[in-house]
């Protein structure tokens, strides 16, 4: 699924304020290292976690240990979102929400991979990087690989114009 979304500019817009493209939103999505993950516990409560993403797959794709919290909550709904962006009053945010499922097609965890390897480099693919061998455990099967389609995201645009865009995907 690579759809482009409906865009449309929020009510609570600056009246200046145009509407973020979409591709502008991928660009940052992109560019960001660390997103945050909000998911919902079996007993209602909320979970929030950074972690890394990619767009890939057309969706966000992100890893997870099995028996993380993470997992676990998504196992039980795998509503969520992720959420990205500058942690300051100027620039953009992006959230996209969606329904996230494990990858479990080899050849698609193998190209979700080469991207996360493409974005984050060194981090992944040095040994002194990080997360270095991962890309390995994330193709082997041994970590888990969640892609969230996406249902709908916003862009969030901060000083100097506030602007508030929001992206619908059709529903397949």
């Amino acid at each position: 699924m690579d759809s482009e979304p409906d865009v449309t500019l929020g009510p609570y817009s600056s009246p200046e304020a145009h509407a973020t493209p979409w591709a502008e939103a991928l660009a940052l999505i992109g560019e960001a290292e660390v997103f945050w993950l909000s998911t919902v516990r079996p007993d209602g409560r909320p979970h929030v976690t950074p972690l890394l993403a990619v767009w890939s797959l057309g969706g966000l794709c992100f890893t997870t240990g099995g028996e993380e919290r993470k997992a676990r909550n998504l196992a039980h709904e795998p509503h969520c979102a992720l959420t990205t962006g500058t942690h300051a009053l100027s620039g953009t945010d992006v959230v996209v929400e969606g329904v996230a499922t494990p990858v479990d097609d080899r050849s698609a965890r193998e190209r979700a991979v080469a991207d996360l390897e493409q974005k984050y480099g060194a981090h992944l693919t040095r040994p002194e990087g990080t997360w270095y061998g991962l890309g390995e455990a994330v193709v082997a099967g041994d970590v888990r690989l969640y892609r969230l389609a996406p249902t709908v995201g916003f862009a969030f645009g901060k000083l100097p114009v506030s602007s508030q865009t929001r992206y619908t995907w059709p529903r397949s």
